[in-house]
């Protein structure tokens, strides 16, 4: 089954650092194609808050700080590519779906690979820069939560000789 990845909120902050901030549970990609083309300059403010740590929701098409991996199926891959394209038409100015789907694909693609390689209920956050190029660089990384410290083993149980 394949996995992707899905929105997660755990709390309100991304309504205060985000123009437009997802709910918990939508489907998202990386999403740094946002901010291709935009001069280094022009990112102030929320939008450099987006730039700088968020994920793009395929259902809203705002951002979220984090998300979580889950699980889906190859419908819902497909469905999520076909929509991304359509996005790519209304938002970006592509020829049409038959241009934008393969490019759509990509960044479905590449959201696969990224969930694939980790357990159901991982938390990813991104770290985006820009590289002494111009160009943009992603890192991500896994979150732990608050609390969740490893289980330590406090005594052992061990055969009685007598027995």
């Amino acid at each position: 089954m394949p996995k992707f990845l899905r929105t997660i909120r755990f709390d309100n902050s991304d309504d205060h650092v985000f123009e437009r901030a997802a709910g918990s549970g939508e489907w998202a990609v990386p999403g740094g194609f946002v901010f291709s083309g935009l001069e280094q300059a022009a990112i102030t403010g929320k939008v450099k808050q987006a730039f700088s740590n968020g994920f793009l929701s395929l259902d809203s098409f705002s951002h979220a700080t984090f998300v979580t991996i889950g699980e889906t199926d190859a419908e819902t891959i497909m469905s999520l590519s076909l929509r991304l394209a359509d996005h790519f038409v209304a938002a970006y100015g592509a020829p049409d779906r038959g241009a934008a789907l393969p490019i759509a694909r990509g960044e479905i693609d590449f959201a696969c690979e990224l969930a694939n390689g980790q357990p159901v209920n991982t938390v990813l956050a991104i770290v985006r820069s820009f590289d002494d190029e111009g160009g943009i660089h992603e890192e991500y990384r896994t979150v732990s939560m608050p609390g969740e410290a490893p289980h330590a083993r406090v005594w052992d149980v061990e055969e009685d000789g007598d027995a």
